[in-house]
């Protein structure tokens, strides 16, 4: 009887091993996702953003100075940061000191030492940070120079008087994690202060609107852009946030209604709860829709007068530099912040002294570095809950410490790469800066293969 032999070693196979295979359609990931729906007829729940293998900012490089440019010293010549934001139709545009912002993480996902760590750490860096569904809390506006106040499908905790003191309005139409769908905030992080915020029962599931009850269509949309703009005396910008799509009529249409900011959200942006279906199977990657974003804006001649704000999955310096450089104006980011606060960390801390909080994650199942568990309220290091106990674990002036630098170190990197590139300005940085490293990015990205002029898809084929 002839066996199986392995080609390199030219010794026989066992053949139980090669029963041992693993299917690629049924996987025992698959498996167990099969399994877990016969056993409970229910869908997975959770948090953060996909998990799936996606083309991102990593697949670009830079064209960096040699002889044909020249680079800038880094010591002795300067490299400016400075980001106006809504300068079309709004009477005070925000000014920022960084084209990096922090994205909008609700106070109920959050807890209210985390939205002021949040609101210290922008204020210190000269940047926004942004309110999330559930309303303004008194520790996020008070700590935060810059807040921007989000209009959300459900219209939780929304209130024309802090709407009044917002410095700019987010109307939020989808998000990265779930477009097309709306978000869940499950009962056990439902408090008294969170069900009061929110006209809610308390420690019953929510589950937030997926459309506007108000309007139903662009034009809709710009009479409610300019119902904003009238309670507000025309003061401040008004962004509008589309999850990433059919980006490139959705920024048409948001254009059209009266956007002063467009804000695009890559299907690699997070969530406190929701599907996992919606994380891992809707939407399209970030460097996809940045790309598509900044050509509808080209398309119609707004580039420049409308500010493009890029997000989902913006982790370090180099990636703010690439969005920049393919033509955003300024990012935003969630889960990044979260992991500088020690999401996902080992330890918590409790003054200067580490403390393990490895028994926690056990607890849920789960270990540092693997958690997605934001749902539950069990945060083992405080981030995501409104346990009166673990939401102690993250202080706000040690928060908003570890967020401060976390968000200095990628302004660093983003001025190296600009310097590097001949630039005195970040938002000089610009396509030509770019090639891509695969031929899937380069096609998403429009930008040509390292070491070729061939964009694919573009020229010639």
């Amino acid at each position: 009887m002839n066996r199986p032999v392995a080609l390199d070693t030219e010794q026989p196979v066992d053949e139980r091993l090669l029963s041992l295979e693993n299917s690629y359609s049924y996987s025992s990931d698959t498996l167990a996702y099969i399994q877990r729906a016969a056993r409970y007829g229910l869908y997975d729940i959770r948090g953060l953003g996909a998990k799936r293998k996606l083309p991102n900012f990593d697949d670009l490089s830079f064209l960096t100075a040699g002889a044909s440019r020249y680079p800038l010293e880094g010591y002795r010549e300067k490299c400016t940061t400075k980001t106006v934001l809504g300068t079309r139709f709004a009477k005070k545009p925000i000014v920022l000191d960084t084209p990096i912002t922090i994205a909008g993480m609700s106070f109920g996902a959050l807890s209210a030492n985390v939205k002021e760590s949040l609101g210290r750490a922008a204020t210190e860096m000269g940047t926004s940070t942004t309110t999330g569904d559930g309303g303004m809390t008194q520790e996020e506006r008070g700590s935060s120079k810059t807040l921007i106040y989000q209009c959300l499908p459900s219209r939780y905790g929304f209130n024309p008087d802090d709407l009044r003191k917002a410095d700019a309005i987010e109307m939020v139409i989808g998000q990265g994690a779930k477009p097309g769908g709306g978000g869940m905030l499950l009962g056990q992080k439902i408090n008294p202060r969170v069900a009061k915020m929110r006209t809610l029962p308390e420690g019953v599931d929510q589950r937030s609107a997926c459309r506007h009850p108000d309007w139903t269509g662009p034009d809709d949309l710009a009479i409610k852009l300019k119902e904003l703009r009238e309670i507000t005396d025309w003061q401040v910008p008004i962004y509008i946030k589309v999850g990433a799509t059919r980006t490139y009529q959705d920024v048409k249409l948001a254009v059209k209604a009266g956007a002063d900011v467009v804000v695009v959200d890559g299907m690699q942006g997070g969530t406190a709860a929701t599907q996992q279906v919606f994380i891992e199977h809707t939407g399209i990657p970030t460097l996809a829709a940045t790309k598509l974003a900044v050509q509808a804006l080209e398309d119609m001649d707004m580039r420049g007068t409308v500010q493009l704000i890029v997000s989902g999955g913006i982790r370090s310096g180099a990636d703010v530099a690439k969005a920049l450089a393919m033509g955003a104006d300024a990012v935003a980011i969630g889960q990044g912040v979260l992991m500088a606060l020690g999401c996902n960390s080992p330890f918590w801390w409790k003054g200067n002294q580490r403390v393990s909080a490895e028994a926690d994650y056990h607890a849920l199942g789960t270990a540092p570095g693997h958690c997605h568990h934001c749902q539950t309220g069990k945060c083992p290091v405080g981030v995501t809950t409104q346990d009166t106990v673990l939401e102690q674990r993250v202080q706000p002036d040690m928060g908003a410490k570890h967020v401060k630098n976390y968000l200095q170190t990628m302004n660093m990197e983003l001025t190296t790469l600009a310097r590097a590139c001949g630039k005195s300005n970040v938002h000089h940085l610009e396509r030509e800066d770019l090639v891509a490293m695969t031929v899937e990015a380069a096609a998403m990205a429009g930008l040509p293969l390292a070491g070729t002029s061939w964009i694919p898809g573009v020229n010639g084929c």
